[in-house]
Order: structure tokens, then C-alpha cells, then sequence
């Protein structure tokens, strides 16, 4: 089990909040389906890309519990992320954070601690992010830059120790 975990002052004091990762289980597949569903739904929509099947669909068909980590806010269920290693570094891929914890400093707080293990092994880390998604300026904090985009996705990638800047 993923131990990590961090007190309050890790995210804005809006409201103070202990949070921790926890590695995934199988079971956790259908509440992280519905919460990709519920936070992609605004974006796909624009994009014009939104099917209700398909979008749960394609978590289901990629899941990989030993490579997620679920993220526990004041004890119950608030996100996900996925760190798949790669041939040359690490991808990350569904990210997902509840909505009503979302500009609160918990994704910030989790992906730099996601981060920070990425760089003790001293290795690139790529992801793509939906075009126009608010979620790509928590990435470029966090030191990643695009390396190219489609009609779709935008790809980011990351140097090791490219972190956020002092506050980030």
C-alpha cells in the first residue's frame, strides 16, 4: 500500500484538508469510470468528442491498478492518478480530481508529490491533455511544456527536476 500522505498545510487553507494516495485496487475501477465521466464531460463536450459510453469505456479497457494511486481527501475518495513507466520515463495519465475539491491546492499538492518520485529516478515524464482544458496551467506550474498537439490533445512532456517554482 502507498503510504504517502500530507497535512493541511499542503493545500490552501479555504478549508484545511489531510490527504493521502492509496494504491489502487481492482474494485476502484467503476468509481474511478464515473469520476473520469463526470470531470472530462465539460471538456469532451466542447470538443464535441462526448459519449457517455466511450468515455467510461476507455478507462475500464486502460486500468492498471498497479500503477494507480487513489487519492483520499479527509477520508473519503477524491481522485486518481496513473504513472505508467515507460521505455525512456514515465507516463501520466488519468489524472482525476473530484470537482468540488478542484482549485483548492490538492492537485498541486498530489502531482508535485507524484513528481517529486518521478524525479528521484531521474526521468522524463510525458502527458496529454485535452486542448483548452484548464488542467494544462497546472502542468506548465509544475514544469511541463508542450511538445505537440493535435485537433484534440495537446502532448506535454517534463525534464527531471523541472519543478514549480518556489510556491508553485
Amino acid at each position: 500500500m502507498d503510504t504517502t500522505s500530507a497535512g493541511a498545510d499542503e493545500v490552501r487553507p479555504d478549508r484545511p484538508m489531510e490527504w493521502a494516495l492509496r494504491s489502487a485496487e481492482p474494485t476502484d475501477i467503476e468509481a474511478i469510470a464515473e469520476l473520469r465521466a463526470t470531470v472530462m464531460r465539460p471538456d469532451l463536450e466542447r470538443l464535441g468528442r462526448f459519449d457517455e459510453h466511450r468515455v467510461r469505456q476507455r478507462l475500464r479497457n486502460s486500468f492498471s491498478p498497479q500503477h494507480t494511486s487513489v487519492i483520499v481527501a479527509d477520508g473519503a475518495f477524491a481522485g486518481c492518478i496513473t504513472v505508467r513507466p515507460t521505455e525512456d520515463g514515465r507516463w501520466l495519465e488519468h489524472f482525476y480530481l473530484a470537482p468540488g475539491l478542484q482549485g483548492r491546492g490538492l492537485g498541486s499538492a498530489v502531482l508535485r508529490t507524484v513528481l517529486e518520485r518521478i524525479d528521484a529516478d531521474g526521468v522524463p515524464v510525458r502527458l496529454n491533455v485535452l486542448r483548452g482544458s484548464a488542467a494544462r496551467r497546472l502542468y506548465e506550474r509544475h514544469g511541463f511544456t508542450v511538445d505537440g498537439q493535435d485537433p484534440i490533445d495537446v502532448s506535454m512532456a517534463r525534464r527531471p527536476n523541472a519543478g514549480a517554482p518556489a510556491g508553485g
